[in-house]
């Protein structure tokens, strides 16, 4: 006789269902999920739409340190003792997010192994990806800079092929995020378009042409114009 199936858990389920300490938002663009300094109390989860991370200094300098797609966590310092939150988080189009209280995320990473083994692929390779980033910024100039981070928003590397950059990032935005001055990233985005490596066509398209050249060790990225 048939065993009768089990009820398996879902994760991407769990996290898209209202529940105990769980609630979804709708925000529009620009609206903030949370503000530096605010109490750090829940985990955020990103079902749709993109959420940008931004930090400001005690001088007031503005700084952009991330840009989260969905399928990504957020606000998980929570749970490793911040009081208040480090970075503004603010939706860069129209987003659909999943709030988990600190109390309700706790319980089910005790209990659920599903959603502890996603959580925990979340975090390793949100770690890969800032050990990257800390070695582009020591060893790579900026137009390389510059050429990864528009690689990794175009999703090269994932599986399928890569998209155009599915929002409108400024270039006082890139310019944040590789270290540079918006007159430089402006001229690198010239050079690049002129190259063939990105095209625009309402959103910037970036071609497997610009990934070939960041892969070679003498590339038209270090050419002298």
């Amino acid at each position: 006789m048939a065993k009768p199936a089990k009820n398996l858990f879902d994760p991407k389920s769990f996290l898209a269902e209202v529940g105990v300490g769980k609630s979804i938002s709708k925000l529009s663009k620009g609206q903030n999920v949370f503000a530096q300094g605010d109490v750090a109390d829940a985990v955020f989860y990103i079902q749709e739409g993109k959420i940008k991370l931004t930090v400001v200094s005690d001088q007031g300098k503005e700084a952009v340190v991330g840009i989260l797609e969905p399928g990504q966590f957020f606000g998980e310092g929570c749970l490793n003792g911040h009081p208040l939150r480090i970075a503004t988080t603010t939706a860069m189009e129209d987003s659909t997010i999943t709030r988990i209280s600190k109390k309700a995320m706790i319980a089910a990473l005790e209990s659920k192994p599903k959603f502890s083994h996603l959580f925990m692929a979340y975090l390793l390779a949100r770690n890969s990806r800032i050990e990257e980033d800390l070695i582009d910024q020591l060893f790579n100039s900026s137009e390389k800079r510059l050429a990864r981070l528009l690689l990794l928003l175009a999703n090269f590397g994932k599986e399928g092929s890569p998209q155009p950059i599915g929002v409108n990032i400024s270039q006082e935005t890139l310019a944040d995020m590789i270290g540079a001055t918006r007159s430089r990233v402006s001229f690198f985005m010239n050079k690049f378009r002129k190259l063939g490596f990105i095209s625009y066509n309402g959103k910037i398209e970036v071609h497997s042409s610009l990934l070939n050249a960041v892969l070679r060790d003498k590339s038209e990225i270090d050419r002298e114009d």
